[in-house]
């Protein structure tokens, strides 16, 4: 469970690192392409496995997991009216009024998802494709916060004009999942497992997930034109996924 945790918070940490260090024209360039990646590969895990996961446990009544993706992926809109889209990379230029102020609705909108991700993440005996592919999946929500993390510290850095002003609001946003797969993991397990309220909990995020990757693939080719690095990204993030039903 620690490396779970562990790569969580090393993802967003990481791209803090990085987004102090290198200029950021330069980390765009490769931003595109890893944006790609992880919206295949978090689209493919949410086909395969949180998706049959959910049904799975409401064979009665599968419709009750198609209101909670519903409601995820209408869900995820709102929240992007505060967030501002930068769950999949976007950074909007701060005004003069917006300068040294940190955007707290934005950061609470982060935390928000990023928490209801964490909590799906459980590993307790009998949690079905979720427990047999918890890595796999741990993989996806960190390789999902690598560019949000990005937008974030470049977004605080303009704002704030200070890397250490910079570094605990991007470490309020490395510590909700783990705290999400903490809480759902030593605390609500046996309330969790196999229970509606889990399925409703993976249908909820299953939606927001659909949103979010959706709308990488669809912004990463606006003008739909043939980009062999981001169709060669979105091709690996497919593969890696399908091969995650393989071991």
């Amino acid at each position: 469970m620690w490396i779970a945790i562990s790569l969580l918070t090393v993802a967003v940490l990481g791209a803090g690192v990085l987004v102090g260090m290198v200029p950021v024209a330069r980390t765009a360039q490769w931003l595109k392409p890893l944006l790609a990646f992880s919206g295949s590969y978090l689209f493919a895990l949410t086909i395969t496995h949180i998706l049959p996961e959910a049904l799975t446990l409401l064979p009665a009544t599968p419709q009750r997991v198609g209101y909670w993706v519903l409601a995820g992926f209408f869900g995820q809109l709102l929240l992007e009216v505060l967030s501002q889209g930068i769950e999949h990379g976007h950074v909007h230029a701060p005004d003069a009024s917006e300068q040294g102020r940190v955007p707290l609705l934005l950061v609470l909108a982060l935390v928000v998802h990023s928490l209801l991700e964490g909590s799906i993440l459980v590993k307790g005996v009998g949690s079905g494709e979720i427990g047999k592919h918890f890595y796999a999946l741990v993989l996806g929500v960190a390789l999902h916060h690598v560019p949000a993390a990005v937008a974030l510290a470049t977004l605080l850095l303009l704002r704030l004009g200070s890397l250490r002003r910079m570094w605990p609001w991007l470490l309020v946003f490395a510590l909700a999942s783990p705290v999400g797969l903490v809480f759902s993991n030593y605390l609500v397990l046996e309330r969790l497992l196999g229970s509606a309220v889990y399925a409703g909990l993976l249908g909820f995020v299953a939606g927001t997930f659909l949103h979010v990757s959706t709308t990488i693939l669809f912004e990463t080719s606006p003008e739909h034109r043939l980009n062999w690095p981001k169709l060669g990204a979105t091709l690996g993030g497919l593969l890696l996924a399908l091969a995650v039903n393989a071991v």
